[in-house]
């Protein structure tokens, strides 16, 4: 989906308050959490979370799921460890509704994604 928003306030207040903005509100306290010196912003209609280097992380709600944009994730989590259980594919990572984001190592791929790129890895897709 996406939203007309100018700001991340914006994007959040256009949200329903279902289980699709608990899933990005638990994710956007990860992300700032891993990576406090990052700037949230909106970019390409989305959520988005960038450095001096520009973007690494975009969060968006879909109909079905929740996104999380991170260009590559298998130069991030090579053997699949840290994504079990979450549907990944190019670039994306969905968490459904069925999936508990406190169940899953989502914290320590985004973790490990910030640090990658701080030593100016490739990340991206």
């Amino acid at each position: 989906m996406q939203y007309e928003a100018k700001s991340p306030l914006e994007y959040l207040a256009m949200l329903e308050n279902d289980w699709r903005r608990e899933k990005l509100e638990k994710l956007r306290e990860i992300i700032k959490s891993k990576a406090p010196n990052f700037a949230e912003d909106i970019s390409y209609k989305m959520l988005s979370y960038s450095d001096s280097r520009g973007p690494l992380f975009y969060l968006n709600v879909q109909k079905n799921y929740v996104s999380l944009y991170v260009g590559d994730a298998k130069k991030v989590d090579p053997e699949g460890i840290m994504l079990a259980g979450v549907d990944v594919g190019k670039g994306c990572i969905r968490f459904k509704k069925s999936v508990s984001i406190s169940g899953t190592r989502i914290d320590e791929f985004i973790e490990r994604t910030v640090e990658m790129w701080k030593r100016g890895d490739d990340v991206g897709c």
